[in-house]
């Protein structure tokens, strides 16, 4: 089952996109006529998943066709920042510096929730702030229950499902500043979506292909079965001390062939599209506008 957030005739609202009939049914609305006030995706997942069976007949009643609406980022506003994973594919390690690079535990670093921004949508982002801005593509996990000093055993009990982001990175930034937030945190710099694919449709998280093409050229042509580090491991990481909650996101890192690897560097220029496709979820596109 996958999950969308829209906009349409400037009302927000979510459903299920059924992907077959082009369509999505509004469970916003299915929601307020149970005398339920659930205006978000996120507050969905916050009062826990109910019972999908009751979601079978509403497609004649509460069907919207998705000409005309404009597909949101799933989580429009992240209650918190987004956890992010840095360097955990091997390949991509080595291609930021050497094996040396590889993490012996993992990376975590954060990206603020004013980042966000919807699929389709053009990104602008200021010359004077940064010039090389990279691309990275990566799958995300969406969590569905609140827990702390999570087993790793139990880990997958407490994901919603995933989606994909691109976390837009100024790499001059990271640099001049010796971090990683800044660089990270520039308002556009996280397209998130399409939707959110239930874990209940993802067999394996850790066999899913991963394709960034920039312009139609495939510049990341990755698997997340090359994990250094599975999703129950950074659940169980990131939960040891600090308590996850239903709608926190975590980018579980992105393969190698970013920009930053080519010799010389190929960052993004004004104009270019970013097409970042994972199976099952579907295709996150942009464009990028410079200014």
């Amino acid at each position: 089952m996958k999950f969308v957030s829209f906009q349409v005739n400037e009302e927000s609202g979510f459903g299920i996109f059924d992907e077959e009939n082009q369509q999505i049914i509004n469970l916003k609305d299915y929601y307020l006529d149970q005398g339920i006030d659930i205006p978000d995706l996120q507050t969905f997942i916050q009062r826990g998943t109910p019972s999908f069976d009751q979601f079978d007949d509403l497609s004649s009643r509460y069907h919207l066709s998705v000409d005309g609406i404009q597909i949101l980022a799933p989580i429009t506003r992240p209650a918190k920042n987004i956890f992010c994973v840095g360097k955990n594919y091997r390949d991509h390690a080595i291609e930021m510096g050497s094996e040396k690079d590889i993490p012996l535990h993992p990376m975590i670093f954060t990206k603020a929730p004013t980042t966000v921004s919807a699929p389709n949508r053009v990104l602008t982002f200021d010359n004077e702030l940064s010039e090389t801005l990279d691309y990275e593509g990566e799958l995300a996990v969406v969590i569905g229950k609140k827990g702390k000093g999570i087993k790793m055993d139990d880990a997958m009990d407490y994901v919603f499902g995933y989606t994909i982001i691109n976390d837009l990175t100024a790499r001059d930034l990271q640099k001049k500043h010796g971090q990683f937030f800044i660089g990270k945190s520039l308002d556009d710099s996280c397209p998130m979506g399409p939707v959110v694919l239930h874990t209940s449709a993802v067999p394996d998280p850790h066999a899913l292909t991963i394709v960034t093409k920039v312009n139609g050229e495939v510049r990341q042509n990755g698997n997340t079965s090359n994990f250094i580090f599975t999703i129950p491991e950074l659940i169980h990481v990131l939960s040891k001390g600090m308590t996850l909650e239903p709608g926190d996101i975590i980018a579980t890192g992105t393969p190698a062939g970013v920009g930053k690897g080519f010799n010389p560097p190929n960052y993004l220029m004004d104009g270019d599209v970013i097409e970042i496709n994972i199976e099952g979820i579907g295709t996150l596109r942009n464009e990028i506008r410079k200014r």
